[in-house]
């Protein structure tokens, strides 16, 4: 969807490799920028740097580590201490790999992203969401210390004790302040098995109502809640037909193209209990307990059991299927917004009942978050409401000749549901944002604009990091028509 050339890739066997680079950009006379690049999955570019230096957090680490000793090469791993429940891990370390780096030890981060092939510092940056949210709040809300490399070039340790305004200014930051090099991540107890269940709803009020309950658990003991609450809508007619060989065999067999969809839209509810030998013999229970109090399609509950581990990875064998078939590898339009409790029913008529249609692309994902778990001096933006929901629009572009599944099309209905809340005063907030203009980024920020701008000018003054997200310009772009490309030590950085 956007490509842009670097004058060169850095592949950096430590931090301090990134700190010398940016110190290099931030007293270069002629200017020089410079992105850091995870597993690459940001949606418009963001981690792209037009004439500058690229950095590839993802996997150079341990390539440049396996040329040298062992030790360093067991430095790169993620480090656990069982006895203070955290993992220190690279911050282009894949959430998969911390995880397997933890379960050796019992042990799991609690709070995840749907997906586990991203960069611990790429999620932080933003904020790291999925089913766990309502309860352990995002990724960002459980870190303990960040090891972070400013736009001046400094290597710092912060925490909410030490360096506070960097730490909270680099959580959910958009890599505007500095380069996350280490992550020192809060674990608990690794569950060791997940009963996994799906339910339908023809009704969106019922959905919502109930998908709202679910959270509102959230300060109850284990056996009183479920541990993952998310949703998908169901617009397309194919998919309806084929949602159920698309999950599992349902304890009650249905038609499901025979439900009376309310205006031809469905509504899954997905939930999750987590548990282990000692409440095996609790779990059906505990389980027929919480979908009493539901009010879905009676004949609708799809119900698997499986590991942990699997279940966290679930998406990744979605991924395999996609690739086997040649459709990972196309452009991904995805469009992430938060929207308000007060007008999902709105957002629901608007979208998913007249914008949508009945093609949908992909996958469209809905479910509610507590604000209270946010921690609001991070540099994350949520709408002001206590409760507040993810739509997600998860879609794929493919060249099939037919127009609704183009990537002109789908941008264009994206501008479109902008366009809507904007009308109708829906106050929604993109997650993962992307915007051309910076009246734009004022506009998102709100409030809190005042004190992004101003933690700018304090950790990287000169605007050289993260220019792909295209908040601030570089202090020298002026000067940028006429500069030469720079030269570069061989030893620390390799020709793109």
């Amino acid at each position: 969807m956007t490509r842009t050339k670097p004058q060169a890739v850095l592949h950096p066997a430590s931090a301090e490799d990134v700190a010398r680079l940016i110190q290099a950009a931030y007293g270069s006379a002629q200017g020089l920028t410079v992105s850091a690049r995870g597993h690459g999955h940001s949606i418009n570019g963001q981690a792209q740097a037009t004439n500058g230096v690229v950095i590839k957090m993802s996997g150079s680490r341990e390539r440049t580590a396996a040329d040298q000793t062992s030790a360093v090469a067991a430095a790169a791993r993620p480090r656990v201490s069982e006895r203070e429940m955290y993992v220190d891990v690279w911050g282009g370390e894949l959430w998969i790999e911390v995880l397997k780096a933890t379960l050796e030890h019992g042990l799991a981060p609690k709070s995840w992203t749907d997906y586990l092939y991203l960069t611990v510092g790429g999620t932080l940056s933003n904020a790291g969401i999925s089913g766990q949210t309502f309860n352990h709040g995002p990724q960002i809300a459980n870190v303990q210390e960040l090891d972070v490399v400013t736009g001046k070039g400094e290597l710092l340790t912060c925490s909410e004790e030490k360096n506070s305004e960097l730490f909270h200014a680099v959580l959910g930051g958009l890599g505007q302040f500095g380069i996350i090099t280490r992550a020192r991540i809060a674990l608990e107890p690794a569950p060791q098995r997940v009963r996994w269940i799906r339910v339908l709803y023809s009704n969106f009020s019922s959905f919502t109502k109930d998908q709202e309950f679910l959270i509102s658990l959230h300060g109850l003991p284990a056996s009183q809640r479920v541990d993952y609450v998310e949703g998908f809508v169901i617009v397309d007619e194919g998919l309806i037909n084929n949602w159920r060989s698309s999950f599992f065999s349902p304890r009650n067999p249905v038609k499901l193209s025979s439900i009376n969809a309310d205006e031809g839209v469905l509504y899954c509810l997905e939930i999750t209990k987590n548990y282990d030998e000692s409440t095996a013999e609790t779990i059906d229970q505990e389980v027929e307990g919480l979908l009493r109090k539901l009010d879905f399609i009676p004949t609708s509950v799809f119900t698997t059991d499986l590991p942990y581990v699997d279940f966290l990875d679930r998406v990744h064998k979605a991924e395999l299927k996609l690739r086997s078939k040649g459709l990972w590898d196309v452009p991904h339009p995805w469009f992430n917004l938060f929207v308000p409790k007060s007008r999902i029913s709105d957002f629901d008529e608007g979208v998913f009942k007249s914008i949508l249609g009945n093609k949908t692309s992909g996958p469209i994902l809905i479910y509610p978050m507590n604000k209270g778990k946010w921690d609001q001096r991070s540099s994350a933006m949520t709408p002001d409401e206590d409760v507040f929901y993810l739509v997600a629009l998860l879609r794929s572009a493919l060249d099939t000749g037919d127009e609704t599944q183009s990537l002109e099309y789908l941008m264009h209905q994206n501008r479109q549901i902008l366009r809507f809340c904007a009308n109708a005063g829906i106050k929604a907030k993109q997650y993962l944002p992307h915007y051309t203009t910076q009246q734009e980024w004022v506009d998102h920020f709100g409030d809190k604009w005042a004190q992004f701008h101003m933690r700018k000018m304090e950790f990287d003054p000169r605007h050289i990091l993260a220019i792909g997200q295209r908040i601030f310009t570089p202090s020298f772009a002026h000067n940028t028509k006429n500069t030469k490309p720079i030269n570069t030590h061989n030893s620390i950085i390799a020709s793109s």
